[in-house]
């Protein structure tokens, strides 16, 4: 299961003292860098309070004997290999905003998606309704923190304060950011400021697209 030399794991274990430690010096004897992990207690079924650990890595030259290895590590019941996300989810697109306009932004950026990904990209779409500037603030700032956030789009009537600075902060990490036209300073906070919420999703699929021609860079600043 690989992705330009990128292998995926998960490793259910006992929840004790040690585990990751033991499961991380196994990886360091057969060379492999972690680059994403994803840790959680299994809350219900048969594996109930159990440890559940997800990786990504790159590096090893020999993943079976990895697994190998692992299997063996005192405390671990189950290793198995995937895909990893990138080759299954890819890039994504990160809308926030009312339901409605969160709505409109995600069927352009759907069928946008749509037509990459039948051309072999895999750019993924996620949606969350949400109101105030306390929680839009948070949920900015979190955006930084997802594996594989590309670009987010802004999607509101009226949205500022804390939330112009959480944009800043965002924009600073990396991550370009498209608003819809709306009242409130993020507009002017917004790499690119779009009035179609449609075509808002449009222009945030076709800037992470290795393939269109479209770079926010390009227009940064401007309004449409």
């Amino acid at each position: 299961m690989i992705d330009s030399g990128l292998y995926a794991i998960s490793i259910i274990s006992e929840n004790r003292l040690g585990v990751l430690r033991d499961i991380a010096n196994a990886m360091v004897v057969h060379q492999a860098n972690i680059v994403m992990i994803q840790q959680s207690i299994i809350t219900c079924g048969p594996q109930k309070g159990m440890a559940y650990a997800y990786f990504e890595f790159e590096g090893t030259e020999d993943p079976g004997s990895l697994i190998a290895d692992l299997v063996q590590v005192p405390g671990i019941h189950d290793v198995t290999m995937y895909q990893p996300f990138s080759r299954i989810f890819g890039q994504r697109v990160i809308i926030i905003g009312g339901g409605a306009q969160v709505a409109q932004v995600a069927m352009g950026a759907v069928n946008e998606a749509d037509r990459h990904n039948i051309r072999g990209e895999r750019i993924s779409v996620d949606t969350i309704p949400l109101v105030g500037e306390a929680d839009l603030s948070v949920a900015v700032d979190a955006v930084a923190r997802l594996p594989r956030a590309s670009i987010l789009v802004l999607a509101g009537s009226l949205m500022g304060g804390k939330v112009s600075e959480a944009v800043d902060r965002l924009r600073a990490s990396g991550v370009p950011v498209i608003a819809l036209k709306m009242a409130g300073s993020v507009p002017a906070h917004a790499d690119l400021v779009v009035t179609d919420p449609i075509q808002a999703g449009v222009f945030a699929v076709m800037h992470i697209s290795s393939k269109a021609i479209f770079d926010i860079n390009r227009v940064r600043g401007r309004e449409f």
